[in-house]
C-alpha cells in the first residue's frame, strides 16, 4: 500500500480507499470485501446488515439538530474490474492494488486502480466513520456485482431503505450531475467448427498496445478493438497466404474494449516471408488509422510449437468473415442529449480453440427498443453461419427526470461551492439507479463523482484535486439537504 497516497487530502477518504484496495474484490467473488464492510459497520457500532445476495446496508443516525432532514442513501458498488497488462505479474485474488501518485493523478502499477467505484465506497465509509460531519439520517448501500451484470442492484431487498434521496457516487467527470444512463444486454455466440490437420510452420501473432477502456464511457472515442483488427488481419492472411487458424483469444472482460488479441496459425512454408510482409504492411495501416487513439499498437509474429489441429478452411472463413462483418462501436447518437451515444455494442471477448468458438458482446442503449434491435442484428450476423446466439443479463436504463427535486438542490449547492453551474446529462454506461428504482421506488436519485479516466483498463487514474473537491461538495450536500415537509 502507498503511504504517499495515504497522505493525500482528504486523508480520511484516501486512507479508506487504500484499506479497501488491500482487499481483493472481483465481480462475483466479493466474499472478502463483504466481510470487510460488515466488520467496518459493526466496529463502529452502527446498524449493519446484508441481504441474501450479499448487498450491505449500514445506517447512521442524524447528528443532533439534523433529525428532521430528508434521509440520504449513499450508494456505491463493491466490486472492481480486474484487468492488467499482459506483461504485469500480478494476482488479483491474493494481492492488494499497488497504487502510486503520478503528478495530479493516482494510478496503479500495471493494473486497474479500482477508483471505479472505490472512491465512492471510500467516501461512504468516510461519512459513516466521521465524528465531525453534520448530516441527517444516513443509510449506505454497498452493492455487489455491478460490473458483470448488476445482480446486486437487481436483487436488492425491496423497500430496504427509509431514506428520501439516493446519491449514487459512480460517475466519472467532475462538474457533471448525471440523471440518466443506458441499459444493456449481453449476447453470447457459440459455434462448433470442424478440425483438420495442420500444415506448414506454426507461428503466433500478438496484437498489443491498444488503449482499451470502458465499453460505454469510452466507446465514442473510437479506439481500436483488438478482436475486430485481428479478424481483419486473418482474413487477409487466409486469402493471400493460405494460413490455417488453430486458436484465437482476444479481450478479457465483457464491459471493456479489448486491448489485446493472440492467435496461433500455420503458414505454408513457401509463404512465410510473404506473411511477414503483409503483417508489416497491416501494422503500418493500423498505426495510421489509429495514430491518435492507439499510438502504441503493435503486431508481432513469432515461431511457436505446431498445434495438434486447426479449424477447417470453410469454417475458419465463416468465423472470420462474421467477426469482420458484425457491428461494433457506436451505432447511434442521442437526439435528446448533445454528444451522448444512444446505442452501441462491443465485441468484448473472442475464444476459439479445439472446435469451439465463443464470442461475447455487451450492447448498450438509453432506448430499450434500440438495444434489442442492435442485439438482433448481431444475432442475424451469426445465424447466417449457423451459430447459436443467446441474449441474457438485460438491465434497464435510467430515464432522466429533469424536474427532480434533488437535482434542483444539488444545482444550487454546486454553484455555491464551485462558483459555476454543473453540467446535467445522462451517460452511456450502466448505473444501478434505474434498477434500484424498481425496488426502492420512492427514492429521488442523482449520480456524481470525481474525475476518473480510462476505467476498466490498466491506464485507469483518478484526479487528486477532484477527489478533494468531490469530498467537500458531498459534505456540503449533507449539511444543506432540505428538511422533510
Amino acid at each position: 500500500m502507498s503511504e504517499e497516497v495515504r497522505n493525500l487530502e482528504p486523508k480520511v477518504l484516501w486512507n479508506h480507499f487504500e484499506d479497501l484496495n488491500a482487499v481483493p474484490r472481483p465481480s462475483k467473488k466479493e466474499e472478502r470485501v463483504i466481510e470487510f464492510i460488515m466488520d467496518f459497520g459493526k466496529n463502529l457500532g452502527l446498524h449493519t446488515e446484508r441481504d441474501e445476495i450479499g448487498n450491505i446496508l449500514i445506517k447512521k443516525p442524524a447528528t443532533p439538530g439534523f433529525e428532521n432532514k430528508m434521509g440520504v442513501v449513499l450508494q456505491s458498488h463493491l466490486d472492481m474490474v480486474h484487468q492488467k497488462n499482459s506483461s504485469t505479474d500480478f494476482d488479483f485474488f491474493t494481492q492488494g492494488i499497488q497504487s502510486f501518485v503520478d503528478g495530479d493523478w493516482v494510478k496503479a502499477k500495471g493494473t486497474t486502480l479500482g477508483a471505479d467505484n472505490g472512491i465512492g465506497v471510500a467516501a461512504a465509509l468516510s461519512v459513516l466513520s466521521s465524528k465531525d460531519i453534520e448530516h441527517g439520517p444516513i443509510e449506505s448501500i454497498f452493492t455487489i456485482d455491478e460490473e458483470t451484470g448488476m445482480t446486486g442492484a437487481e436483487l436488492l431487498t425491496p423497500n430496504w431503505v427509509e431514506g428520501d434521496i439516493l446519491l449514487n457516487m459512480d460517475t466519472e467527470d467532475e462538474g457533471e450531475l448525471c440523471i440518466g444512463c443506458a441499459g444493456g444486454v449481453d449476447t453470447t455466440v457459440n459455434y462448433h467448427y470442424g478440425l483438420e490437420d495442420p500444415k506448414g510452420t506454426a507461428f503466433s501473432i500478438s496484437l498489443t498496445g491498444l488503449f482499451g477502456g470502458h465499453s460505454g464511457c469510452d466507446i465514442h472515442l473510437q479506439r481500436g478493438n483488438s478482436n475486430k483488427l485481428m479478424a481483419r488481419l486473418l482474413l487477409k492472411l487466409m486469402s493471400d497466404c493460405g494460413v490455417q487458424i488453430s486458436d484465437f483469444n482476444g479481450g478479457s472482460l465483457r464491459n471493456a474494449i479489448p486491448r489485446e488479441a493472440f492467435v496461433t496459425i500455420t503458414i505454408p512454408t513457401g509463404n512465410i516471408d510473404k506473411c511477414r510482409a503483409i503483417i508489416s504492411d497491416i501494422q503500418s495501416i493500423y498505426k495510421s488509422e489509429f495514430s491518435t487513439t492507439d499510438p502504441n499498437l503493435k503486431l508481432e509474429l513469432l515461431a511457436t510449437d505446431m498445434p495438434a489441429s486447426v479449424a477447417n478452411k470453410a469454417d475458419a472463413s465463416k468465423m472470420m468473415h462474421a467477426i469482420n462483418a458484425v457491428r461494433n462501436g457506436m451505432y447511434r447518437m442521442s437526439n435528446d442529449f448533445e454528444g451522448l451515444v444512444e446505442t452501441s455494442t462491443n465485441i468484448s471477448k473472442v475464444s476459439l480453440d479445439d472446435g469451439h468458438l465463443k464470442i461475447d458482446f455487451l450492447t448498450r442503449s438509453s432506448v430499450d427498443e434500440a438495444k434489442w434491435d442492435l442485439a438482433s442484428q448481431i444475432e442475424s450476423t451469426f445465424q447466417l453461419m449457423g451459430a447459436n446466439v443467446e441474449h441474457a443479463g438485460s438491465y434497464p436504463g435510467w430515464e432522466p427526470n429533469p424536474d427532480s427535486e434533488i437535482l434542483k438542490v444539488m444545482r444550487g449547492i454546486h454553484f455555491d461551492y464551485f462558483k459555476e453551474k454543473p453540467i446535467v446529462n445522462a451517460v452511456h454506461a450502466g448505473l444501478e439507479c434505474g434498477i434500484i428504482s424498481r425496488t426502492q421506488p420512492k427514492l429521488d436519485m442523482i449520480s456524481f463523482g470525481p474525475t476518473i479516466k480510462n476505467p476498466h483498463s490498466p491506464d485507469e487514474k483518478v484526479d487528486i484535486g477532484t477527489v478533494d473537491r468531490f469530498w467537500g461538495y458531498l459534505k456540503k450536500i449533507l449539511v444543506e439537504i432540505p428538511n422533510k415537509n
